[in-house]
């Protein structure tokens, strides 16, 4: 099977001048085009610059949703069985101009925290273990001394991950679970210390390592 960076690359130069015009952004299903940007490591095209802003966008308080909400993404439309998930991809996320579509549109989701939604086709193959791979972290954390001089510390930590056929599960986490690319960083002495931000990381389909922290 050819590497998917290569897949990527030809199938987004073959459609970057459909949506250089500013209208045509919304007009592809995002969630298919943020699983095969994702996939391909963010490649430097218009769909991947405005997939990643809506990737990003949903974790930026409030409310907070899924990066990727798969369930949006219908893999099983109108394609032949033997034709792979990832390949059914570049024609969904950027079909061909003047073709008819797909799927219907689905409605919009917000502010959904814990989703039950799954792909719709099956992705527990190794293939989709970038899926897989991304967390979202929830970080509020505070510390300080006191007037007796204890060390008060108070934190709230929330970690969102997916599970093998794309579901979302958010759940209580802790400090200790963030991981070191974050901003974060429990001073070792208990001097005033306030921190919040969400947090998400992922591995794309080669395993290069990516994260973004946003703060408020």
């Amino acid at each position: 099977m050819p590497r998917l960076s290569t897949l990527l690359s030809a199938g987004l130069i073959s459609v970057t001048v459909t949506f250089l015009q500013p209208t045509r952004a919304a007009a592809y299903p995002v969630d298919c085009a943020i699983l095969l940007c994702l996939a391909g490591g963010w490649p430097a095209s218009a769909e991947c610059v405005h997939a990643r802003a809506v990737f990003i966008a949903r974790i930026t308080p409030w409310p907070i949703e899924p990066p990727l909400q798969i369930w949006n993404c219908p893999m099983r439309a109108s394609f032949p069985t033997e034709v792979r998930p990832l390949n059914r991809l570049f024609d969904i996320a950027f079909p061909a101009e003047n073709t008819r579509p797909l799927f219907s549109k689905p409605e919009e989701m917000s502010g959904l925290l814990h989703v039950q939604d799954a792909a719709d086709v099956d992705i527990s193959d190794p293939a989709f273990d970038f899926v897989r791979s991304i967390r979202v972290f929830e970080i509020t954390y505070q510390q300080h001394r006191n007037s007796d001089g204890d060390c008060n510390t108070w934190s709230a930590v929330y970690e969102g991950s997916y599970g093998e056929q794309g579901d979302y599960i958010r759940r209580r986490s802790s400090p200790a679970a963030i991981p070191e690319a974050s901003d974060f960083g429990n001073p070792p002495s208990c001097g005033t210390y306030r921190h919040r931000s969400v947090f998400v990381d992922w591995r794309d389909f080669e395993g290069t390592y990516g994260h973004e922290e946003v703060h408020y």
